[in-house]
This record gives C-alpha cells, sequence and structure tokens, in this order.
C-alpha cells in the first residue's frame, strides 16, 4: 500500500473529524497555488472566501460565514490550529456524536462570524478574517462544560484538568484583545461562549447540530439519484435452495468480523498500531 492509499484510508476510517481536518488542509493547499503573494509574501484571500466586516461584502456572500472557518493564513496558522482541533475533537467525541461534532463546527464558525461582523461595524472597522480558531474553541470549550475535570495528560507537564487548559486559552485571548488580531480573537470568545451554550442546551433536550444534520440530508437526498425501476419480468425460482448461498453468508460474516476486530484495534490503540498486512486488508475491504 503506497502514501497516497494510506492517507485514503485513514480519512475514510478516520471518522468525521480527521475529514475536517483533510478539509482544512486541502483549503490550505488550494489557497498556497491560486492566493498566496510570494512577492510580498502574504495571502490575499478574495471576498468571497474570507469573512469581511463590510455589509457591502458578507450582505452579498453569505457563505463566507462557514468558509472562512477552513481558510489559514499561514502554515504556522494552520500546523497550530490543527493540533488543537485533533486534540479537542479526540476529548469530544468521547462523549457525544459525530453528527454531533459536525453540527458544532459549522454552527460556531457561523456564529462567531454573525458577531465579529457585527461587533466590526459598531466600532466602525472594516477588516476580514479567516481560520478555523472559533470553531475550535467551541468544540474545546463544549468539552470543558460538559467534563471540566477530566484529567489530560501533557508533556513536560502531567496531568492536568481539562478547565485548566481552556483557561489558559481562554486568557491569552482576552489579553491580546486590544494588541493584535482583534477581529480573530473576538470570533475565539465568541466560539467559546457557543460552545457553553450548546452544552447547557443539549443537556436541557435541545440539540441544535439537529439543524445541520438534516439539512445536510436534504440536499444529500436531492442531488441523490434514485434507482432506476424499469419494467420487467420477473420469473419466480421454486427450486430448493442449494449450499452455496449459505457458504457465501458465512464467508462475509467471517470478514465482516475480521473488519470489526481491526477497528475495534484502531479505536483502542490508533491507525499507525494496525501490520501492514491489516492495512491492506481494510482497504480492499473498502472497495
Amino acid at each position: 500500500m503506497n502514501i497516497l492509499d494510506d492517507l485514503k484510508l485513514q480519512y475514510k476510517l478516520g471518522g468525521i473529524a480527521m475529514r475536517v481536518i483533510y478539509w482544512n488542509i486541502a483549503c490550505f493547499l488550494i489557497s498556497l497555488v491560486f492566493f498566496y503573494q510570494f512577492s510580498i509574501g502574504q495571502f490575499a484571500f478574495p471576498g468571497w472566501l474570507a469573512l469581511s466586516s463590510d455589509p457591502e461584502v458578507f450582505l452579498f456572500k453569505p457563505w463566507t460565514f462557514l468558509t472562512y472557518a477552513f481558510f489559514h493564513d499561514g502554515f504556522l496558522h494552520l500546523l497550530f490550529n490543527m493540533m488543537v482541533l485533533n486534540f479537542s475533537s479526540s476529548l469530544f467525541l468521547t462523549f457525544f456524536t459525530q453528527k454531533q461534532y459536525l453540527g458544532l463546527y459549522i454552527l460556531s464558525a457561523v456564529f462567531s462570524g454573525i458577531v465579529f461582523v457585527l461587533t466590526y461595524y459598531f466600532l466602525n472597522y472594516s477588516a476580514s478574517i479567516v481560520g478555523a480558531s472559533a470553531a475550535i474553541m467551541a468544540i474545546l470549550v463544549a468539552t470543558t462544560t460538559y467534563q471540566p475535570l477530566m484529567n489530560v495528560r501533557l508533556l513536560l507537564i502531567g496531568n492536568v484538568k481539562l478547565w485548566h487548559i481552556t483557561a489558559v486559552i481562554l486568557i491569552l485571548d482576552l489579553m491580546q484583545l486590544r494588541l493584535g488580531n482583534m477581529g480573530g480573537h473576538i470570533s475565539h470568545l465568541a466560539g467559546a461562549v457557543f460552545g457553553f451554550i450548546f452544552i447547557k442546551l443539549l443537556q436541557n433536550g435541545t440539540d441544535l447540530s439537529i439543524m445541520v444534520s438534516r439539512t445536510l440530508d436534504f440536499f444529500t437526498n436531492l442531488f441523490r439519484k434514485s434507482p432506476a425501476t424499469p419494467f420487467r419480468t420477473v420469473h419466480k425460482n421454486y427450486k430448493k435452495p442449494t449450499e452455496k448461498p449459505i457458504s457465501r453468508i458465512v464467508t462475509k460474516d467471517k470478514t465482516q468480523q475480521q473488519i470489526d476486530e481491526i477497528l475495534d484495534k484502531i479505536s483502542q490503540s490508533g491507525y499507525d498500531c494496525l501490520t501492514k498486512e491489516e492495512k491492506e486488508f481494510l482497504f480492499k475491504a473498502g472497495k
């Protein structure tokens, strides 16, 4: 199995968190090709991707309230965000579903974008932002709100409470609010507020992620091709079934059992613990 096949398999088996990370990396690579100005060493994101605080821009490009959350203004920006996203995602998905994860990511990005444009409008500032930080902050704060006393082991530090990590990040955002990148820090704090609200509503029986799930299901079913059902003659066969179908069922059960065992191994020790033969088997089974 080559590296490309390995990446495809990780994307397929890694769940929604891995896919969101892949989407962010893919968007960064695309922006590096089309929007990076090598002469000045900066990105120049167009108004139809970055979220602008100018009403004349975002009112006619409402999709930018979401697209901005998948692009990053530099490699270090992407690297740090994806590290925190991977950390937060593993904790969040310990307690909640993948649909709730995706719903929280999308809704918090939109909410944070709205807070950003409203704040800048009333302050009479004009700027644009990109980055997944607001959505990542929402995932981290949501998990912390639900399980603040969870022990997390950090390299060179040891075990700390989850709320300690979240508190430090929030304090740093507050301290830098007026120093630079004010729009980014405003969106971070808005994402944190939304993550807190999301969990509190969920604990009271209101799952906001259902809105996203139903919307995605609607468009998925809308563009899904209906199976063709032409009129045809049906011939009934009353012969006694042979032993061949039974053997196929047994083979299928054994294959599925092996897949389940490998997936259990991934959930316990991670994808990298698989042998080359197990990776090959999963890749062939997934075709």
